[in-house]
């Protein structure tokens, strides 16, 4: 699994906020210069490098000399405003000493939501590939109100990861990668090599962040690591303090810890109904329903719908799930909350006399994401 990085030819590479400033919130330069000296030479390998960077908060801290980070969303839009163009303005001045191109790119999660807009996202990044720039990207905090109180840039990466097909996702962090217990704890914790299946019991070592710059924590990382494995493209997280972590990554080193991409992975469309939209609602089903579509590979009827929870209109993203509340899908509905509250646990023939019209699946396989 190690050597298979070796072969890695696009690589997006993700710096965390303690990567990048001090505990002050001023930022880190000799970190930025790190990070930029590596990115430049995997560049000058002729790899594609992307670089997704938080730290704009942080530097508006910096910037502002305040001494922690605001609570409320409007101080933090504010922050992200002031610390993001300063943060472009040193990656634009240390790429520029190694001849390189940088372009700055501000995602939503409204750019994943809509398929249009998702695909438009694809097609750039891949011309600024194309024309050998390097994409610095980050979340547009300024005004993504929910992003900014409940996103991080784990997730973010890996959904640009997953929106190139990208050969390899490293995560750049304080710690060596992940561990069976808190490293700062525990004495006693050991690092986990290498994942290839993230099972509850993994998500239980997972932890919170720790500061008061951070956002996300272990939690995030893995369902970066989730994403990225069903895209079929590993992960690697690794201490960005180590000196040349990146080359070591990529020449198949033993350091940090690796998650296997999936052999048998979801297509382009899957992916994003899966991973790039908000979902707006739960449909609870039974055990028959939930055979049919586990084990028999079929789509939801309105038959097997036990319960409907949430208001969403016709096509929008909605989570099934079982009785116990354990999720078992995501899909794009055919129907709106109202009307399948009218037809839950109706035989289709029947569902289209309530509804006055032909009635179909409530889900259809095609747009559906089942989790196995």
């Amino acid at each position: 699994m190690r050597e298979k990085l070796r072969q890695a030819e696009t690589v997006v590479v993700k710096v965390g906020t303690r990567n990048l400033t001090h505990a002050t919130g001023k930022l880190n330069l000799h970190s930025l210069e790190k990070v930029v000296r590596e990115l430049a030479d995997l560049k000058n390998q002729g790899k594609n490098v992307v670089l997704v960077s938080s730290g704009a908060v942080g530097a508006g801290i910096g910037r502002l000399g305040l001494v922690k980070k605001p609570q409320t969303t409007p101080e933090k839009q504010a922050l992200a405003a002031i610390g993001q163009g300063l943060l472009i303005q040193m990656y634009e001045k240390l790429f520029a000493e190694y001849s390189l191109v940088v372009a700055q790119v501000l995602l939503t999660r409204d750019d994943f939501n809509d398929r249009n807009r998702y695909l438009n996202s694809k097609n750039a990044l891949q011309a600024l590939l194309k024309y050998g720039a390097i994409p610095v990207i980050n979340e547009n905090d300024t005004v993504a109100v929910e992003e900014i109180e409940f996103g991080d840039n784990d997730t973010l990466s890996a959904m640009v990861a997953s929106i190139i097909d990208a050969d390899l996702l490293v995560l750049l962090t304080d710690i060596d990668g992940m561990y069976t217990c808190n490293p700062n704890i525990d004495k006693d914790a050991q690092l986990i090599g290498v994942v290839e299946q993230i099972t509850p019991e993994l998500k239980k070592l997972a932890g919170v962040p720790s500061d008061s710059l951070a956002t996300g924590g272990m939690v995030t990382k893995l369902l970066a690591a989730e994403i990225v494995m069903n895209s079929g493209i590993p992960m690697v997280i690794a201490n960005g303090k180590v000196p040349g972590i990146l080359q070591k990554v990529l020449d198949g080193e033993d350091v940090g810890t690796l998650f296997c991409g999936r052999n048998k992975c979801l297509d382009g469309r899957k992916r994003w109904i899966a991973y790039g939209q908000s979902t707006h609602g739960r449909i609870v089903i039974d055990g028959g329903a939930k055979k049919a579509l586990l084990e028999d590979g079929k789509s939801l009827l309105p038959s097997g719908i036990v319960d409907v929870i949430g208001d969403f209109e016709q096509g929008e993203m909605v989570v099934i799930e079982d009785k116990c509340g354990c999720e078992l899908a995501r899909g794009l509905v055919n129907y709106s909350a109202e009307e399948l509250q009218k037809i839950k646990g109706l035989r289709t023939i029947d569902a289209a006399d309530v509804l006055g019209k032909s009635c179909c699946e409530a889900v259809h396989r095609n747009n559906m994401v089942v989790h196995t």
